[in-house]
């Protein structure tokens, strides 16, 4: 197996607004959040009511599907809200922080960790209420503990636009990282793999080297490149930040909700490295910055993050909140107005952009949805051997069998956002093949 795997395809997006030192900052919180609905496939069921006090770690619902699987507390307060959708579902739980508290578990020293039994490991993890910390592929959900994964992958490189470098963070938690690496490496039937930007050296995992642009930094992307899935394999996930949760979580007996995230994009007036609780309110977070200009807030990254408001929280997954200007100015003819390198940005050189120039970009599309014309725009930014092309158009069809072939067990939304960006047609292809997904789920 290679120890360096160099990605050729891909393209970093040279956006504005990015922090300019990793030093972290505390970001004092009134308000953090669990938001049931954006967990695929789970159907909650509330453990807690509105008022009730709550410990860092304590249950607030759990899937009825597997009731055993349940949500942690991200905060210690008081419940503040429960907010209901359509026939009844429920989309926020809000929890108005005060004080430190956490609920208590069982606590182990590093080597004790690596001789844990799979049963030992996976109880202490759904006892203290930290199961959804993982995720499986295919699908990108959270997984059934009763079945054994294939393999467990983990990446320290994050090459997404506006995303929080995590070597400074891995190197400031290795040892919670590696105690981490030592309770995962005891629930899965192979290995752990770990794909960085340098080299590490971890035990109880394999540890690879990764190059490359964007998307070389996403799981699915590595997977497809060390181990790649089949139909009916199933492999585990994890954000690196999560590992030393849960490395946390063994060493001390308490989860540690605190995550580094950046604060960036060309709409931001103070980009920045903050230290927050999963779940964080955006109206907290925003305090640091002065928007005096129309924006959009993106919770993720530009490219695979969901659009929020001022009122909302971060993502469960979410290491960034992206802040992009929504100040559109539509010039005369278009792409065929007058303009130079260093005002429009371009992926196929029609204005040539050298160098590390990094650019404003806003929220217009610069085109409307039109036809799909195959010129190889998303091959060229994929690096998977993969035709998206066929792909994209065997999920119209609903033609199983076809996308299956073509190599659907191995894809994820996130995988294709560089092919949404680049295509000419305006196409969101990261929404086809999540549909895709979803009929593949739904007939397995």
């Amino acid at each position: 197996m290679r120890n360096t795997i160099l990605i050729n395809k891909g393209h970093d997006l040279r956006i504005s607004g990015v922090p300019k030192n990793h030093y972290a900052e505390l970001m004092p919180l009134k308000n953090v959040c669990v938001m049931p609905s954006e967990f695929r496939s789970v159907k909650p069921k509330l453990i807690i009511k509105k008022d009730d006090k709550v410990k860092i770690g304590s249950p607030l619902f759990y899937d009825k599907n597997r009731p055993e699987v349940k949500w942690a507390s991200p905060g210690c307060g008081t419940v503040k809200d429960i907010v209901f959708g359509p026939r009844r579902v429920i989309e926020k739980i809000e929890i108005k922080l005060d004080g430190n508290d956490a609920l208590m578990n069982n606590e182990y020293n590093p080597s004790e960790i690596a001789s844990l039994s799979k049963v030992e490991v996976l109880e202490n993890i759904l006892k203290s209420n930290l199961f959804p910390l993982i995720r499986q592929r295919p699908f990108n959900k959270v997984p059934d503990p009763n079945v054994v994964p294939r393999d467990i992958f983990i990446s320290i490189l994050n090459t997404a636009p506006m995303s929080v470098n995590l070597e400074p963070v891995i190197d400031n938690n290795i040892k919670a990282f590696q105690a981490g690496i030592d309770a995962l490496s005891r629930i899965t039937s192979g290995s752990v793999y770990i794909s960085s930007g340098k080299t590490y050296n971890f035990k109880n995992a394999i540890n690879q080297k990764i190059e490359g642009p964007h998307p070389a930094g996403n799981v699915g992307i590595q997977i497809h490149h060390i181990k790649p899935l089949k139909p009916n394999d199933l492999v585990w996930t994890l954000n690196a930040q999560n590992v030393i949760t849960i490395g946390n979580l063994f060493l001390t007996g308490k989860y540690n909700p605190m995550i580094n995230i950046n604060i960036g994009g060309p709409g931001a007036s103070n980009p920045q490295v903050c230290v927050v609780n999963t779940g964080s309110s955006i109206s907290d977070i925003l305090k640091s910055q002065s928007l005096n200009k129309p924006v959009r807030l993106v919770s993720g990254d530009v490219l695979t993050g969901k659009q929020i408001n001022k009122t909302d929280y971060l993502g469960y997954y979410d290491s960034s909140l992206s802040i992009i200007s929504d100040e559109v100015d539509r010039p005369f003819m278009g792409m065929l107005s007058l303009g130079s390198s260093k005002t429009k940005y371009s992926l196929t050189n029609t204005f040539l952009n050298f160098g590390s120039q990094l650019f404003d970009f806003n929220t217009a599309q610069k085109g409307e949805l039109r036809p799909m014309v195959p010129l190889g725009a998303w091959e060229k930014v994929l690096p998977m051997d993969i035709y998206p092309n066929h792909l994209y158009r065997s999920i119209l069809a609903e033609d199983i069998e076809e996308m299956e072939e073509l190599g659907i067990w191995e894809c994820d939304d996130e995988d294709f956002a560089l092919c949404s960006f680049a295509c000419p047609s305006k196409i969101d292809v990261g929404k086809v093949i999540r549909q895709g997904l979803d009929l593949i789920e739904a007939d397995s």
